[in-house]
Protein backbone atom coordinates (compact mmCIF):
# COMPACT_ATOMS: atom_id res chain seq x y z
CA UNK A 1 0.00 0.00 0.00
CA UNK A 2 1.11 3.14 -0.76
CA UNK A 3 2.67 5.72 1.67
CA UNK A 4 0.19 8.34 2.80
CA UNK A 5 1.59 11.81 2.26
CA UNK A 6 2.01 13.36 5.41
CA UNK A 7 0.01 16.61 5.94
CA UNK A 8 1.62 19.87 6.20
CA UNK A 9 0.24 23.21 6.88
CA UNK A 10 1.99 26.57 4.83
CA UNK A 11 1.22 30.16 5.33
CA UNK A 12 0.25 29.24 8.77
CA UNK A 13 2.16 28.80 12.04
CA UNK A 14 0.72 25.51 12.79
CA UNK A 15 1.27 22.32 15.90
CA UNK A 16 2.11 19.15 15.36
CA UNK A 17 2.64 16.12 17.37
CA UNK A 18 5.43 14.12 16.58
CA UNK A 19 5.92 10.17 17.31
CA UNK A 20 8.62 8.11 15.97
CA UNK A 21 9.98 4.54 18.07
CA UNK A 22 13.41 2.75 17.69
CA UNK A 23 14.15 0.37 15.50
CA UNK A 24 16.04 -2.16 18.59
CA UNK A 25 14.57 -4.15 21.23
CA UNK A 26 13.93 -3.35 24.13
CA UNK A 27 14.29 0.41 26.19
CA UNK A 28 17.31 1.37 24.84
CA UNK A 29 17.71 4.91 25.81
CA UNK A 30 18.72 5.34 29.30
CA UNK A 31 19.56 8.57 31.07
CA UNK A 32 23.09 9.58 29.41
CA UNK A 33 20.95 8.75 26.10
CA UNK A 34 18.12 10.78 27.06
CA UNK A 35 19.80 13.74 28.25
CA UNK A 36 21.79 13.97 24.83
CA UNK A 37 18.51 13.92 23.01
CA UNK A 38 16.40 16.79 24.81
CA UNK A 39 20.55 19.23 24.75
CA UNK A 40 19.99 17.93 20.77
CA UNK A 41 16.46 19.08 20.24
CA UNK A 42 17.58 22.51 22.40
CA UNK A 43 20.32 23.43 19.92
CA UNK A 44 17.94 22.46 16.74
CA UNK A 45 15.07 24.91 17.91
CA UNK A 46 17.71 27.57 18.14
CA UNK A 47 17.81 27.45 14.50
CA UNK A 48 14.88 25.96 13.04
CA UNK A 49 11.49 28.31 13.10
CA UNK A 50 10.17 26.59 15.80
CA UNK A 51 7.71 26.31 18.97
CA UNK A 52 8.53 23.64 21.11
CA UNK A 53 5.36 23.33 23.38
CA UNK A 54 5.69 20.11 24.51
CA UNK A 55 7.81 16.63 24.74
CA UNK A 56 8.62 13.12 26.43
CA UNK A 57 11.69 11.00 25.69
CA UNK A 58 10.79 7.29 26.55
CA UNK A 59 13.25 4.14 26.85
CA UNK A 60 12.53 3.27 22.74
CA UNK A 61 10.21 6.36 21.61
CA UNK A 62 9.83 10.56 21.58
CA UNK A 63 6.80 12.30 20.99
CA UNK A 64 6.70 15.81 20.63
CA UNK A 65 4.48 18.78 20.21
CA UNK A 66 5.91 21.52 18.19
CA UNK A 67 4.90 24.82 16.27
CA UNK A 68 6.51 25.61 13.07
CA UNK A 69 6.30 29.41 12.36
CA UNK A 70 4.88 30.57 9.40
CA UNK A 71 6.68 32.04 6.30
CA UNK A 72 6.05 35.67 7.22
CA UNK A 73 7.34 35.68 10.60
CA UNK A 74 11.21 35.86 9.86
CA UNK A 75 13.01 37.75 7.78
CA UNK A 76 16.38 37.82 5.95
CA UNK A 77 18.27 38.86 8.72
CA UNK A 78 17.00 35.85 11.47
CA UNK A 79 18.27 33.23 8.22
CA UNK A 80 21.64 34.79 8.20
CA UNK A 81 21.74 35.46 12.13
CA UNK A 82 20.67 31.63 12.49
CA UNK A 83 23.27 30.95 9.90
CA UNK A 84 26.24 32.44 11.92
CA UNK A 85 24.96 30.48 14.79
CA UNK A 86 26.09 27.59 13.09
CA UNK A 87 28.79 28.37 11.56
CA UNK A 88 30.11 31.46 13.13
CA UNK A 89 30.17 34.83 13.72
CA UNK A 90 32.23 35.52 10.09
CA UNK A 91 30.29 33.32 8.27
CA UNK A 92 28.76 35.01 5.18
CA UNK A 93 25.86 33.93 3.91
CA UNK A 94 25.51 33.86 -0.02
CA UNK A 95 21.90 36.05 -0.76
CA UNK A 96 21.19 33.64 -3.18
CA UNK A 97 20.80 30.77 -0.52
CA UNK A 98 18.94 32.52 1.88
CA UNK A 99 15.44 31.41 0.60
CA UNK A 100 16.80 27.99 0.78
CA UNK A 101 17.70 28.14 4.29
CA UNK A 102 13.97 29.73 4.98
CA UNK A 103 12.46 26.90 3.27
CA UNK A 104 14.56 24.32 5.13
CA UNK A 105 14.16 26.10 8.75
CA UNK A 106 10.65 26.33 8.30
CA UNK A 107 10.22 22.42 7.75
CA UNK A 108 9.39 19.50 10.32
CA UNK A 109 10.83 17.05 8.19
CA UNK A 110 14.16 18.76 8.29
CA UNK A 111 13.49 19.58 12.18
CA UNK A 112 12.80 16.20 12.67
CA UNK A 113 15.05 14.34 10.57
CA UNK A 114 18.18 16.50 11.75
CA UNK A 115 17.38 15.76 15.26
CA UNK A 116 16.78 11.88 14.54
CA UNK A 117 20.06 11.69 12.78
CA UNK A 118 22.55 13.09 15.25
CA UNK A 119 21.03 11.58 17.51
CA UNK A 120 21.41 8.16 15.34
CA UNK A 121 25.17 9.51 15.58
CA UNK A 122 25.41 9.78 19.19
CA UNK A 123 23.67 6.82 19.94
CA UNK A 124 26.43 4.23 17.55
CA UNK A 125 29.51 6.17 18.49
CA UNK A 126 28.57 5.74 22.33
CA UNK A 127 27.26 1.62 21.76
CA UNK A 128 30.10 1.05 19.12
CA UNK A 129 27.14 0.13 16.47
CA UNK A 130 26.36 0.76 12.93
CA UNK A 131 23.21 0.88 11.02
CA UNK A 132 19.72 2.56 11.89
CA UNK A 133 18.89 3.50 15.01
CA UNK A 134 15.33 4.21 14.53
CA UNK A 135 12.27 2.64 13.03
CA UNK A 136 9.92 3.84 10.34
CA UNK A 137 9.35 7.54 9.09
CA UNK A 138 7.89 9.22 12.30
CA UNK A 139 4.70 9.76 12.38
CA UNK A 140 2.66 13.48 12.59
CA UNK A 141 -0.77 14.77 13.44
CA UNK A 142 -1.52 17.81 12.90
CA UNK A 143 -3.05 19.56 16.26
CA UNK A 144 -5.50 22.23 16.83
CA UNK A 145 -4.92 24.70 19.00
CA UNK A 146 -6.90 25.21 22.51
CA UNK A 147 -8.71 22.22 24.07
CA UNK A 148 -7.37 20.17 21.66
CA UNK A 149 -3.62 21.31 22.02
CA UNK A 150 -3.69 21.02 25.88
CA UNK A 151 -5.14 17.45 25.64
CA UNK A 152 -2.57 16.49 23.73
CA UNK A 153 -0.20 18.07 25.44
CA UNK A 154 -1.26 16.28 28.72
CA UNK A 155 -1.31 12.63 26.85
CA UNK A 156 2.20 13.32 26.17
CA UNK A 157 2.98 14.27 29.33
CA UNK A 158 1.46 11.62 31.13
CA UNK A 159 3.40 8.81 29.21
CA UNK A 160 5.64 8.07 32.04
CA UNK A 161 2.37 7.99 34.72
CA UNK A 162 0.81 5.38 32.48
CA UNK A 163 4.07 3.48 31.86
CA UNK A 164 4.05 3.25 35.68
CA UNK A 165 7.71 4.95 36.02
CA UNK A 166 6.79 7.72 38.11
CA UNK A 167 3.32 8.50 40.21
CA UNK A 168 3.86 12.32 39.64
CA UNK A 169 3.81 13.63 35.82
CA UNK A 170 6.58 16.34 36.76
CA UNK A 171 8.88 13.29 38.26
CA UNK A 172 10.03 12.04 34.82
CA UNK A 173 12.56 15.21 33.74
CA UNK A 174 12.87 13.96 30.38
CA UNK A 175 9.20 15.72 29.20
CA UNK A 176 7.73 18.73 29.45
CA UNK A 177 6.30 19.32 32.93
CA UNK A 178 9.65 17.66 34.11
CA UNK A 179 11.41 20.44 32.84
CA UNK A 180 9.50 23.20 33.24
CA UNK A 181 9.50 22.20 37.12
CA UNK A 182 13.56 20.80 37.58
CA UNK A 183 15.10 23.26 35.12
CA UNK A 184 16.88 25.12 37.52
CA UNK A 185 17.64 28.04 35.37
CA UNK A 186 14.78 29.52 33.02
CA UNK A 187 15.56 29.55 29.40
CA UNK A 188 12.95 30.28 26.34
CA UNK A 189 13.59 27.00 24.88
CA UNK A 190 10.19 25.28 25.98
CA UNK A 191 6.93 27.00 25.30
CA UNK A 192 4.53 28.31 28.20
CA UNK A 193 1.72 28.11 25.96
CA UNK A 194 0.08 25.07 27.10
CA UNK A 195 -2.45 25.61 24.46
CA UNK A 196 -3.90 28.69 26.71
CA UNK A 197 -2.17 31.94 26.09
CA UNK A 198 -4.94 33.36 23.28
CA UNK A 199 -7.64 32.51 26.08
CA UNK A 200 -5.62 33.04 28.98
CA UNK A 201 -4.82 36.50 29.76
CA UNK A 202 -2.95 35.54 32.10
CA UNK A 203 0.85 35.44 34.23
CA UNK A 204 3.03 31.84 33.19
CA UNK A 205 2.89 30.88 36.42
CA UNK A 206 -1.47 31.00 36.56
CA UNK A 207 -0.82 29.00 33.18
CA UNK A 208 1.70 26.33 34.93
CA UNK A 209 -0.99 26.06 37.45
CA UNK A 210 -4.19 25.66 35.80
CA UNK A 211 -2.25 23.56 33.15
CA UNK A 212 -1.07 21.39 35.93
CA UNK A 213 -4.57 20.98 37.17
CA UNK A 214 -5.79 20.01 34.09
CA UNK A 215 -3.35 17.51 33.93
CA UNK A 216 -3.77 15.89 37.32
CA UNK A 217 -7.23 15.92 37.08
CA UNK A 218 -6.99 13.90 33.49
CA UNK A 219 -4.05 11.38 34.57
CA UNK A 220 -5.94 10.39 37.77
CA UNK A 221 -8.85 8.65 35.01
CA UNK A 222 -8.87 4.83 34.43
CA UNK A 223 -8.43 4.97 31.06
CA UNK A 224 -7.84 1.24 31.00
CA UNK A 225 -4.51 1.36 29.61
CA UNK A 226 -1.80 1.54 32.02
CA UNK A 227 -1.28 3.43 35.25
CA UNK A 228 -2.85 6.61 36.37
CA UNK A 229 -2.27 9.36 39.22
CA UNK A 230 -3.40 8.02 42.43
CA UNK A 231 -6.39 9.70 44.38
CA UNK A 232 -4.46 11.12 46.99
CA UNK A 233 -2.00 12.87 45.08
CA UNK A 234 -4.41 14.30 43.11
CA UNK A 235 -5.78 15.52 46.48
CA UNK A 236 -3.07 16.67 48.04
CA UNK A 237 -2.36 19.21 44.19
CA UNK A 238 -6.08 20.31 45.05
CA UNK A 239 -5.53 21.69 48.14
CA UNK A 240 -2.68 23.85 46.98
CA UNK A 241 -4.63 24.72 43.74
CA UNK A 242 -2.43 22.84 41.63
CA UNK A 243 0.11 25.83 42.58
CA UNK A 244 4.50 25.10 42.58
CA UNK A 245 5.29 25.60 46.05
CA UNK A 246 9.22 26.97 47.12
CA UNK A 247 9.02 23.13 48.66
CA UNK A 248 8.54 21.58 45.19
CA UNK A 249 11.15 23.26 44.02
CA UNK A 250 13.87 22.71 46.45
CA UNK A 251 13.04 18.77 46.13
CA UNK A 252 13.90 19.31 41.89
CA UNK A 253 17.06 21.43 42.73
CA UNK A 254 18.53 18.23 45.24
CA UNK A 255 20.05 17.26 41.73
CA UNK A 256 22.63 20.28 41.90
CA UNK A 257 24.15 18.70 45.45
CA UNK A 258 25.48 16.01 43.28
CA UNK A 259 25.49 16.20 39.58
CA UNK A 260 26.56 20.17 38.92
CA UNK A 261 30.34 20.16 39.24
CA UNK A 262 30.77 23.19 41.40
CA UNK A 263 27.79 24.47 43.39
CA UNK A 264 27.86 27.29 45.93
CA UNK A 265 27.80 31.67 45.53
CA UNK A 266 28.51 33.24 42.45
CA UNK A 267 31.90 34.46 43.35
CA UNK A 268 33.40 30.67 44.84
CA UNK A 269 31.65 28.94 41.59
CA UNK A 270 33.89 31.37 39.19
CA UNK A 271 36.87 31.34 41.18
CA UNK A 272 36.99 27.57 41.51
CA UNK A 273 36.44 26.94 38.01
CA UNK A 274 39.44 28.61 37.25
CA UNK A 275 42.10 26.61 39.29
CA UNK A 276 40.68 23.70 37.39
CA UNK A 277 39.58 25.02 33.76
CA UNK A 278 42.13 22.83 32.16
CA UNK A 279 40.00 19.85 33.41
CA UNK A 280 37.32 21.30 30.64
CA UNK A 281 37.15 20.12 27.31
CA UNK A 282 35.06 23.37 26.21
CA UNK A 283 37.19 26.57 25.54
CA UNK A 284 34.54 28.91 26.12
CA UNK A 285 34.26 30.34 29.85
CA UNK A 286 32.23 28.83 32.11
CA UNK A 287 29.49 31.25 33.46
CA UNK A 288 27.95 30.27 37.06
CA UNK A 289 24.14 29.66 36.64
CA UNK A 290 22.21 30.97 39.41
CA UNK A 291 19.58 27.89 40.99
CA UNK A 292 16.36 29.25 40.76
CA UNK A 293 14.43 28.26 44.08
CA UNK A 294 17.98 28.36 46.15
CA UNK A 295 17.96 32.11 46.98
CA UNK A 296 21.83 33.17 46.04
CA UNK A 297 23.17 29.71 45.02
CA UNK A 298 24.84 29.33 41.97
CA UNK A 299 26.21 26.16 39.70
CA UNK A 300 29.30 25.58 37.55
CA UNK A 301 26.57 23.07 35.04
CA UNK A 302 22.86 23.74 33.95
CA UNK A 303 21.85 20.43 34.48
CA UNK A 304 19.57 20.60 31.59
CA UNK A 305 22.36 20.95 29.17
CA UNK A 306 25.03 18.43 31.33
Amino acid sequence: MARIPRIMITGESTAYHVISRTALDGYVMGDVEKDFFVKLLKQKAKIYFTEILGFCVMGNHFHLLVRIIRDGDYTDTDIVDRYKTIYGKDAVLPEDRIDFYRDKWASLSEFVKEIKLGFSRFYNKRHGRRGFFWGDRFKSVVVENGNTLINCLAYIDLNPVRAGIVGRPEDYRWSSIGYHLQNATPDDFLSLDFGLRPFMKHSDEKRLAHYRAFLYETGAVDTGKGAQVDEKVLEKERKKEFKVTRAMRFKYRTRYFTDSGIIGTKVYVANTFQRFKDRYPAKREKIPKPVAGLSGMYSLKRLSEA
